[in-house]
C-alpha cells in the first residue's frame, strides 16, 4: 500500500509525526522469547533481549526530542507523501549502518565502525550538509560518538578510525541494535524501500523465532485507545478468528492488521497474499489514526439488513468504496476501503458493525 497517490499537501510538523511514531513502538516486549538462528554469535539471548528493550526505550527519548526540538533539523514541505521526512530516513540508515557494520567491543558496550555506507554510498547517501545534523541530534538523544568532533563547523568522519558508538545510559543497547540491524538487513522478507524506517519502530518480532502473534500485535496497536474501544475490537478479533478467518500483518505505511477468508484444503498463503485478499483491517496511519477499514462488496445482498442502521453508517455502506477523485472528491484513500474511526462514536454502533462484518463474511 502506498501513500503517494494523493494530492500534494503540506506535511505536519515532524513533532506531530514523532507522536505518531511513538504509537508504532512496541509496548509489551516479553522478558523471554526464542531468537532466530544466526543471532547467537552476537551475544547471549538474554543480553540481546535486554538490548532490544534498551533500544526501544531510546527511541522513546528520540521521539520526545523530535517533539520538542525536531523543528531545528526538519522543516515541513509540500509533498504527495506526508510520511516522507528525509531526516528520519537519514537517521534510520545511519543506525542500521552502526548496528550492521559495527563490530562489538570486547565488553559489548559499544560498536566500532570503519565505514558508514549511508554517508558514502551514492545509492543510499545522506547529504554531507546533513551528516552533522544527524550525528548531533543522536548525540542530543544520548548516543556517544567517540572519535568525531561534533562541535566542529564541518564534521570530519575520517580523522580517527575506528569510530566508537555507545549509549552510556544503558550500554546493553549496542547488543540490541546489532541484532535488530542484522534482522533488518538479512531477515526481513518484505520488500525494503529506501524510505522505510522500520528500525525506528524497534520491530522485535523480526528477531523472534516463530510466527508473529497477531493478538499481541493487535493489543500493542490498541494500547493508546480507551478501554471500552479496546475490548470491542478484541471481541471482533476473537469473533472472526473463531469463524476461521486468517490474519495478516503489514507494516508498510503504518500498521495494518488484516482479516481474510481463505478456502480450506488449499495451499498456505503468504502474508502478502492474505493481505491482498483482506475483507477488512484495523489500520494506523499518520493521516487517519486508528481506523477500521472495510472493503465491502456485498451491500446489495443485505440492503434490507442495513435499512435500519444509523444514517451515516448506512450511507457509507451504500456508497461503497473506490477512488475519491472519480467521485469528484479529493483523494482521501477511499480506494482502500470504507473507513470507520476507532473513537467513542464506534461504541454506539457496535452491534451494527458486527452485523455488517458478519454479512460481508457470509
Amino acid at each position: 500500500m502506498s501513500m503517494t497517490h494523493g494530492e500534494t499537501v503540506m506535511q505536519k510538523p515532524i513533532g506531530d509525526y514523532a507522536r505518531y511514531m511513538k504509537m508504532l513502538l512496541p509496548v509489551d516486549i516479553p522478558a523471554t522469547y526464542p531468537l532466530k538462528a544466526g543471532l547467537e554469535d552476537v551475544a547471549s539471548a538474554a543480553d540481546i533481549r535486554k538490548g532490544v528493550v534498551a533500544f526501544r526505550d531510546f527511541l522513546h527519548i528520540f521521539c520526545e526530542r523530535l517533539i520538542t526540538d525536531g523543528h531545528t533539523v526538519a522543516v515541513t514541505k509540500k509533498t504527495r507523501n506526508p510520511n516522507d521526512y528525509p531526516f528520519l530516513h537519514y537517521v534510520n540508515h545511519l543506525l542500521i549502518d552502526i548496528g550492521y557494520q559495527g563490530k562489538l567491543a570486547v565488553d559489548g558496550g559499544s560498536l566500532l565502525l570503519t565505514q558508514i555506507p549511508s554517508f558514502t554510498d551514492p545509492k543510499n547517501k545522506t547529504p554531507v550538509y546533513r551528516q552533522a545534523d544527524v550525528l548531533r541530534f543522536l548525540s542530543f538523544c544520548g548516543l556517544n560518538f567517540s572519535g568525531i568532533d561534533l562541535d566542529a563547523d564541518v564534521v570530519t568522519l575520517s580523522q580517527e578510525w575506528p569510530l566508537s558508538v555507545s549509549y552510556p545510559e544503558r550500554p546493553v543497547l549496542a547488543l540490541g541494535l546489532k541484532a535488530l540491524a542484522i534482522a533488518e538487513m538479512e531477515l526481513r522478507t518484505e520488500r525494503r524501500y529506501s524510505n522505510d524506517d522500520y528500525l525506528l519502530r524497534c520491530d522485535w518480532w523480526l528477531i523472534r523465532e516463530g510466527e508473529t502473534d497477531t493478538l499481541a500485535v493487535l493489543e500493542d496497536y490498541l494500547h493508546p485507545l480507551p478501554a471500552k474501544i479496546r475490548q470491542f475490537i478484541l471481541s471482533l478479533h476473537k469473533r472472526h478468528t473463531d469463524m476461521g478467518m486468517a490474519t495478516a500483518i503489514s507494516k508498510r505505511d503504518g500498521l495494518h492488521i488484516a482479516y481474510a477468508k481463505t478456502k480450506t484444503g488449499g495451499r498456505v498463503l503468504t502474508q502478502r497474499e492474505l493481505y491482498d485478499k483482506r475483507l477488512w483491517e484495523f489500520a494506523l496511519s499518520m493521516k487517519h489514526g486508528h481506523c477500521l477499514v472495510v472493503r465491502a462488496k456485498k451491500a446489495d445482498k443485505y440492503a434490507d439488513m442495513i435499512a435500519d442502521f444509523p444514517p451515516l453508517l448506512r450511507d457509507k455502506i451504500k456508497q461503497g468504496y473506490g477512488c475519491d477523485r472519480k467521485r469528484g472528491e479529493r483523494c482521501q484513500g477511499g480506494c482502500q476501503g470504507i473507513r470507520i474511526a476507532l473513537d467513542e462514536g464506534i461504541l454506539g454502533i457496535r452491534r451494527e458493525i458486527e452485523m455488517w462484518l458478519d454479512n460481508e463474511l457470509a
